[in-house]
């Protein structure tokens, strides 16, 4: 089945911007031979950009503009959320380059998108209607749950999406993935990673997010970029990488924490705002929720 059929399922208009998305990933993967050349500027987040970050971002925002439902779309690439049409009905948050830096020695990056039923994208993660990535590795993959199963789709020679996996689950395997130096883990964390390697877990970590995280939705285990030592926050972004994810993993059986609570019930105070992040199966999660506590 094309995604175009499979979108035929849900809210019409949430299926137009999905399909938008899915257009925008097929002319970006076209474009990544102009790859790995710096902009010279900084997101708003102080990290340097490439001129593909910009390309891409600029991609996706034209695609969200056509449709003429999208009222504001928000990206990491972007200072403030841009008004698109006035009369739309959802926003839009977007990571258009994922893992950007990998580019420069051919490693997998992605394409992170939540949708909300909002003029505004400073909601709550559970509030999204939709969630979406698309990972470009030696497959194009466009995986998107619209609240009720998380779908898997392959790009085609022919420019279409057509259905890998449907209704996917979480798997079971002992995989971690974890963020930041050892040396400057907190303590509760640091009890958390050692509970899973005493329990055989693998380390598996590739520095892409939408990569690693890909990996913990097929074959189960956890990934984490948590708080550590003179950053309190963490690293990655709650509007742009964590609410969509794990709306995606909570789709398919599994949790997001923020080691305390559920991410997806933040209210978000800025628009790049930052969040230590354990995403997984809810075993995995309730493990560290409970050496957090022991320290509450």
């Amino acid at each position: 089945m094309l995604l175009e059929e499979h979108l035929g399922r849900i809210d019409p208009d949430i299926g137009k911007i999905i399909l938008s998305i899915a257009k925008g990933a097929v002319i970006v993967k076209g474009g990544f031979l102009r790859a790995g050349t710096s902009a010279g500027t900084q997101n708003a987040s102080g990290e340097t950009q490439l001129e593909m970050d910009k390309w891409a971002d600029e991609v996706f925002f034209d695609g969200l503009k056509a449709t003429g439902i999208v009222a504001s779309a928000a990206s990491e690439e972007r200072d403030e959320a841009e008004m698109l049409s006035p009369s739309g009905r959802f926003s839009v948050t977007l990571d258009p380059l994922d893992g950007s830096s990998l580019m420069g020695i051919d490693l997998t990056v992605g394409t992170i998108v939540g949708i909300y039923r909002s003029n505004t994208p400073l909601r709550p993660g559970k509030e999204m209607v939709a969630a979406a990535y698309v990972l470009y590795g030696p497959l194009t993959v466009l995986v998107y749950t619209a609240g009720a199963g998380v779908h898997e789709f392959a790009l085609m020679d022919d420019g279409h999406f057509l259905l890998q996996n449907e209704n996917l689950t979480i798997g079971k395997e002992r995989i971690y993935s974890p963020g930041a130096l050892r040396k400057e883990y907190l303590p509760y964390h640091l009890r958390f990673i050692e509970r899973l390697e005493a329990e055989g877990y693998k380390l598996r970590f590739c520095g892409s997010f939408v990569a690693d995280v890909h990996q913990i939705l097929h074959k189960g285990g956890v990934f984490t970029y948590p708080a550590f030592q003179g950053k309190p926050q963490g690293k990655l972004r709650l509007l742009f990488e964590a609410n969509p994810m794990g709306f995606i993993v909570r789709s398919a059986g599994g949790r997001i924490s923020d080691g305390a609570r559920d991410i997806l019930s933040i209210v978000p105070e800025k628009l790049h705002q930052r969040v230590p992040i354990y995403v997984g199966g809810a075993k995995e999660i309730s493990i560290i929720e409970e050496e957090y506590m022991k320290e509450a």
